[in-house]
């Protein structure tokens, strides 16, 4: 029988207590949530494929299929995006959960991700009755050939971006050992330093043109603010798709036809995408430049919707110290023990509320 960690965010709540009794209210930049309106094109497609008495296709329809691939082609420079490959997802956090399940691990099997990282890794691993192994270094693992490999890049919490010669080292050192790929590439489109972009493990930079035992995961939760309508897709190697599309369909893991149809508007149109970023960027230097002059280090956070920030002291300390200001953050150690001596800290708020946050600070 699998055992599941406890959930990390309920510890949280006597700082969210505190943090609220500020004057002017909480300042909750603990959690990644979308807060900004879903685009007008993307509720207007829902409401008009509203009327949908039958099943869904599992596979998706090929229109959403298509503007999948055609996004990857377009934002992601994945030449060869295929839209046979792609795959809907009712959410990403589904998918990365009962991924290894899906993919036949089970005991004796390792599931390898990163030291810091979104903890269902690790409770996807544990789902499957797999080993989690969190480490930063293959070579560590000696002769082992694990069943999975995860990247996140960009990294949540850390906001670190792996460049493309260190993808390409992981793909080849997992291809080696017949180990699949895993890429969440949630943030792809949230890097902020022009020096070191995103690239997504199926461009060809990385991948040398083959997507063969390879795996990217995708959402439209944070490019589209569409959290609450769970869609996300996975792509790549196209047989890997296939046995996870034959699975999906004995399980009834359907993405519901009115949200295809929604997605399908949000992945044919970048422009609210780009309006959105330049709302993050907004919102990433007010927050960046206040934290830094109240005397926090931020490391890494080139990419992603959060700042990686320390004080040097133990991150329970920085939570209560925040939350005694009204604001309310992440303790790094939710994503490791690598990161108990650092707070996450998402600039998903509004903009009235990352100005109180600044004004505080």
């Amino acid at each position: 029988m699998f055992t599941l960690p406890d959930f990390p965010w309920d510890r949280l709540e006597p700082y969210k207590k505190r943090a609220a009794e500020h004057p002017d209210g909480i300042v909750d930049l603990s959690v990644g949530t979308p807060v900004d309106p879903t685009p007008d094109a993307v509720r207007k497609a829902l409401a008009e494929a509203s009327d949908a008495p039958g099943y869904p296709a599992t596979y998706g329809t090929p229109e959403l299929r298509e503007s999948v691939a055609g996004w990857l082609r377009r934002r992601a420079g994945v030449t060869g995006a295929d839209p046979a490959a792609v795959l809907p997802v009712i959410g990403t956090k589904e998918l990365v959960a009962w991924l290894p399940t899906l993919l036949g691990a089970g005991p004796g099997d390792r599931v390898v991700f990163p030291e810091l990282a979104y903890p269902t890794y690790d409770v996807g691993a544990r789902l499957a009755g797999a080993e989690p192994v969190a480490t930063d270094g293959l070579l560590k693992l000696g002769p082992v050939r694990p069943k999975i490999v995860w990247v996140n890049s960009p990294s949540n919490p850390t906001g670190k971006v792996l460049p493309a010669e260190h993808l390409r080292k992981v793909v080849a050192w997992a291809r080696d050992r017949g180990a699949i790929v895993v890429s969440d590439e949630c943030y792809l489109e949230f890097g902020w330093d022009e020096e070191r972009p995103p690239v997504s493990i199926l461009h060809p930079d990385v991948c040398g043109g083959s997507h063969d035992g390879l795996l990217a995961v995708n959402s439209l939760s944070k490019r589209s603010n569409m959290a609450g309508y769970r869609a996300g897709f996975v792509t790549g190697d196209p047989a890997l798709v296939k046995r996870l599309l034959e699975v999906r369909k004995h399980a009834g893991m359907i993405v519901p036809a009115p949200v295809q149809a929604a997605m399908v508007a949000a992945f044919d149109d970048d422009g609210h995408a780009d309006e959105q970023r330049a709302r993050y960027a907004r919102r990433r230097a007010g927050l960046r430049a206040a934290f830094e002059k109240h005397g926090f280090r931020i490391d890494h956070s080139e990419a992603s919707l959060y700042l990686w920030a320390t004080r040097d002291e133990p991150c329970w300390e920085t939570v209560g110290h925040l939350a005694s200001l009204g604001i309310l953050v992440g303790p790094g150690e939710f994503y490791g023990t690598a990161g108990a001596r650092h707070v996450r800290i998402a600039f998903t708020a509004t903009d009235e509320r990352v100005a109180a946050a600044v004004a505080r600070l």
